[in-house]
Parts: C-alpha cells; structure tokens; sequence
C-alpha cells in the first residue's frame, strides 16, 4: 500500500448503517414534506380577522408549534399568515417540546413578557398542559388538531369556535 494512501476507517455496524439510513429518509422526508406543505390545508374561519384583530391592538404575537420550524415557516407564508407573527418556533427550536413547558417559556422570554401575562391560544391538550405548566393562562380553539379527543374535555380556561369573535 502506498504510504500517501489515506486509510478510512468504514463502520459497518448495523447502528451506523440504521443511522444512515434514517439520516437519508430524513431529509427525503423533508424535502417532499416542504413540496406539498399546506397544499391542502385551510385556514378556518375568522383567524385571519381575529389575528388582524390582535395586530391593531398592538398585541406581540408568537406561533409556537411542534411542527419543524421550516415547516412552521414555509405553511405560514403559503397560507398569507407570516405577517402577523413576531416569531416562530418550532419543535426543534428547543430541547423539549410541548406539553413540556419550556418552549412557551423561552417564547415569553424572546416575547419580553411575563407567562402570567401571556395568553396562550392554542388547539390541542398538548398546549393547555404547556400552558398551565408554564404558568401562562389558556384559551383552547374547538377546531383543528387535538389527537382526536374532545377539545372541550382538556382543562383550559376558555374555549372559542372563532378567534374573531375574541375582541
């Protein structure tokens, strides 16, 4: 062998090539979630007027989701919502996600705002349990994503149909 060859050291283990493999769908799965991210997906009523609503009030507001943030991102911006938002976190801003109370409260910490004082506004128990853990109180919309149980069973300290109708 020569003596300029470099010697790779190649593992076959079967974690590496689990890791690899997973390394690989991974980004596949990325690249075709952001292609067809929020291509079918609505906006319910009253949330664009509601969140008009909150901007002319001069309310900061955050969107904090599970969702990857380039995700989170790219779905807003398709959907025209991008706008009313200061910041954007996602699941993979922080080490912990929701229910865990740490990503609201490093966003009342970017917000500048006290959890007390922070009104989460939210669709699944995922939120109300960050919420309550956070100290921050909650008011739970009675549409989209909550894991297929009743929104109105989750301890919250309101419900809405419409974001609109909050002013």
């Amino acid at each position: 062998m020569n003596s300029d060859a470099e010697v790779v050291p190649l593992d076959a283990s079967p974690a590496h090539e689990s890791e690899r493999l997973f390394s690989l769908a991974w980004l596949s799965y990325q690249r075709h979630y952001l292609a067809v991210n929020g291509r079918h997906a609505q906006v319910y009523p009253g949330v664009v007027a509601g969140l008009q609503q909150f901007q002319a009030r001069g309310l900061k507001l955050a969107c904090l989701t599970n969702k990857p943030t380039a995700f989170a991102l790219a779905l807003l911006k398709a959907k025209g919502l991008d706008g009313f938002f200061t910041l954007t976190f996602g699941g993979d801003a922080f080490a912990r996600k929701k229910p865990d109370p740490l990503p609201l409260l490093k966003t009342c910490e970017a917000l500048g705002t006290a959890p007390a004082r922070t009104l989460m506004i939210g669709d699944s128990s995922n939120d109300a349990l960050a919420a309550r853990a956070a100290g921050c109180p909650v008011l739970l919309v009675t549409y989209g994503y909550n894991h297929g149980q009743p929104i109105r069973a989750v301890d919250a300290d309101g419900f809405t149909d419409s974001l609109s109708s909050l002013t």
